[in-house]
Order: structure tokens, then sequence, then C-alpha cells
């Protein structure tokens, strides 16, 4: 009887030591997806893919006029002469859809090195504010891999706040 008194005084005496873990959760996507920075970063491409559309279709409708212009020549020339007219205008073809395809991967390389950058900016964030909060987790939980099923204290609209706030003092 007397250990089973120290048992229960010592389980007491440590479950009163330790501290009281702070937990919470964050919804990644809805994080990232409010977050004014991505909001803006979004923005800008948009505005250089209509830039980007612009200058594709100047160069197609230039394309077709050459294309044309080969048309009509091509109705005087003789067929060595045709022949090499109609290689020069597969070339210019050719190096047009690379030109356009170069340019539209280097828009969606440099669109997904700013989104990674941004990810890993809300990343220090998250965790610079569990720290100087003393959470001793925080979790990210989105709609494809759903890591938190259930939580009382959603943090997301808190980190939100806190990020928008944050970019509007850097800009």
């Amino acid at each position: 009887m007397k250990y089973l008194v120290l048992i229960l005084v010592a389980a007491l005496s440590f479950s009163s030591c330790q501290e009281q873990q702070k937990l919470a959760f964050i919804d990644n996507g809805k994080v990232i997806n409010e977050y004014q920075e991505k909001i803006d970063l979004e923005k800008k491409y948009e505005q250089k893919d209509l830039a980007f559309q612009k200058r594709r279709d100047s160069m197609i409708s230039n394309y077709q006029l050459e294309l044309k212009e080969a048309q009509l020549k091509a109705k005087n020339m003789s067929q060595a002469n045709l022949q090499k007219l109609s290689q020069e205008i597969q070339q210019k073809e050719q190096l047009l859809t690379q030109r356009i395809q170069m340019e539209q991967q280097q828009m969606q390389k440099a669109f997904q090195t700013d989104i990674d950058s941004l990810i890993v900016k809300v990343k220090n964030f998250v965790s610079d504010y569990g720290k100087k909060n003393q959470y001793s987790y925080i979790f990210g939980t989105s709609d494809t891999a759903a890591s938190v099923l259930y939580g009382s204290e959603d943090l997301s609209q808190t980190i939100i706040d806190a990020l928008n706030a944050d970019y509007k003092k850097e800009e």
C-alpha cells in the first residue's frame, strides 16, 4: 500500500511538472491563397501573360503575312526555287514555334520559382510566429493532404492577417 501511495504521489508530481503543450493548425491552401503577396504575384504574371499573348499574336500575324507573300511568289517560281522557299518557310515556322515555347517555359519557370520562394517565406513566418507565441507545434493541413482532421485552434486567419500586415510593411 505504501508503494502504491508513493507511485501515485510521484505520478502526480511528474504530471504537474510537465509543461502544457500549445498546439494549433493552419489550412495551408487558405493561408497561401489569401496571402496578399501571392495575389499580387498572380496579377503580375497575368499581366506578363497578356503581354506575351500580344507578342505571340503579333509574331504569328507577321509569319502569316510572310506565308501569303511566299504563296504569291510561288506561283511564278521554278520547282527548285519553290522547294527552297518551302524549306525557308518551314524553318521560320519551326523557329517561331520554338521561340513561343521557350518564352512560355521561361514564364512558367519564373512563376514557379516565385511561388516556391513565397511558400518558403510563409513556412518561415509560421515557424517564427510559433516560436514567438510559444506554440509547441503548428500543424499544416490542406484539402489534398488532410493531416489534421479536427482541431480547436485554427490559426489560418490569424496567420493570414499577420502575413498581410508584414507584407504591407515591406511595400
